[in-house]
């Protein structure tokens, strides 16, 4: 009895026994409700092979894909004062902030680099929705700086991904004191003569959308992107009024003059760099010609350093 409880029995169960499976393995599209493998998603730039719906990127899986050989520089932006304002609510700001950045694995909601695309080189910034919603504080403020700064000094064009909820609250006024930061930002690309162009991800709202995501040379978006100030429901309530279908869309917007083109998320570097060389009057690029990867500086012999 011993030998069939102790062996057979253990045996038989784990042969029949459920295996336990990862739950990050399947992401289901929240549009068609198709199940996708991980990697097939994440090769396909997180659209859906079904219906075409583009779910959420992050700014490094976004360069990843666009800069050549996946290659790319951050740039490195001041760092803000941590809690100017104290602000508690549920949890402290400083605590929501530590969250959003283990979860995430960033500093803030905004990520600036340079690089070269299809031997472009160009400067891009993106905000990363999944930092307490890209909320648009005093961190992305100075990014966006940054990133015209370094943009100016190389004499580079900015491309600049938005993806907001708008303001972040815990920071008040001094949230909302990025709008005009953000503008004289870009009018310094301006003054310079240098290209300044705006993807619209989903979805781009609030202060956000009031300020530097409206004011590219070239405003882009990429399919079905939520893209306004105030939300459908507020407008509705206030106008007491039913709006009509798609609206805030990114196609809806594109038929009543608010955007340049609609471009999907793999044709969006093609697209990019045909933009820029014609802003910056440079010829065509060259299909497949990418940028050498960097050359690794052979370790010095022992002598030598001796």
């Amino acid at each position: 009895m011993n030998w069939i409880s102790n062996y057979v029995r253990p045996k038989i169960n784990s042969l029949f026994s459920r295996r336990e499976v990862p739950e990050n393995l399947w992401t289901k599209c929240p549009e068609c409700g198709t199940m996708l493998f991980h990697r097939e998603l994440s090769a396909n730039l997180n659209v859906c092979s079904n219906c075409e719906h583009h779910m959420a990127i992050s700014p490094r899986e976004r360069f990843a894909s666009l800069f050549d050989g996946g290659i790319f520089t951050e740039v490195k932006v001041p760092e803000p004062v941590a809690d100017p304002l104290q602000f508690r609510d549920q949890k402290k700001y400083p605590e929501r902030v530590k969250a959003a950045q283990k979860a995430s694995g960033e500093k803030d909601a905004m990520l600036v680099a340079e690089g070269e695309m299809l031997r472009t080189p160009v400067v891009a910034a993106a905000q990363d929705f999944s930092f307490m919603a890209g909320s648009m504080g005093m961190y992305v403020g100075n990014a966006i700086i940054a990133a015209a700064e370094r943009a100016v000094k190389l004499k580079r064009p900015l491309v600049l991904f938005s993806a907001s909820g708008g303001a972040r609250m815990q920071e008040g006024m001094l949230s909302l004191m990025q709008m005009p930061r953000t503008t004289v930002a870009v009018q310094m690309l301006k003054e310079a003569g240098l290209p300044y162009i705006v993807v619209l991800t989903h979805p781009t709202t609030g202060g956000v959308t009031a300020s530097y995501a409206m004011l590219g040379d070239v405003q882009i978006a990429e399919p079905n992107a939520q893209i306004g100030f105030a939300g459908a429901r507020v407008i509705e309530q206030t106008i007491r009024e039913k709006l009509p279908e798609g609206f805030q869309r990114a196609e809806y917007l594109l038929d009543h003059g608010m955007l340049d083109r609609v471009v999907h998320r793999k044709a969006m570097k093609d697209e990019l760099v045909t933009l820029i060389r014609m802003l910056m009057g440079m010829p065509p690029a060259i299909k497949g010609d990418l940028a050498p990867p960097p050359v690794e500086k052979a370790p010095e012999p022992a002598e030598a350093k001796a």
